[in-house]
């Protein structure tokens, strides 16, 4: 029985000379769900501005389509109707397409800008744990060559 406390002191002392830091694991954990927070605010701030982009088009598409389905006293008067239509719902098109071209470049840039910082600071975060690490097996390599250089006591 003696033989068995003695083998599970020297695993105890063995594991305690290797620490476990498990801060590194929760700062990474936090890193990445600001940076899901982040990214989610930027695909949610396009999508609520796509939106209002999207009813915009459609309030003006209707009011024009209003102008087409008025009564005109002359049969030439809707055939120019449709014609006028036509040609604002182009223009409308084009200025709503360079909105939300704006929109995606806009998100582009954000998110990029945001991954980049990622990278910035997992690097940083990684060279200190690497720095932590490092010292910590040193400390525990060091005590456990101290350990085995000293003699055992035999009872």
């Amino acid at each position: 029985m003696n033989n068995a406390n003695d083998m599970q002191k020297m695993l105890a002392d063995m594991l305690g000379a290797f620490p476990m830091d498990t801060s590194a694991m929760q700062d990474a954990w936090k890193t990445q769900a600001q940076l899901a927070e982040k990214m989610s605010r930027v695909a949610l701030d396009a999508a609520e501005t796509s939106t209002e982009i999207s009813a915009g088009w459609t309030k003006r598409a209707l009011a024009k389509m209003n102008e087409v389905a008025a009564v005109k006293d002359e049969p030439a008067d809707y055939g120019k109707a449709m014609t006028d239509f036509a040609s604002a719902t182009a223009e409308m098109t084009a200025e709503t397409m360079a909105q939300f071209a704006e929109v995606a470049k806009k998100v582009q840039m954000e998110t990029v800008e945001l991954m980049l910082a990622a990278g910035r600071e997992g690097a940083q975060d990684g060279a200190a744990a690497t720095t932590s690490a490092t010292g910590a097996a040193d400390a525990a390599a060091q005590k456990t060559a101290a350990a085995v250089r000293k003699p055992a006591t035999v009872k």
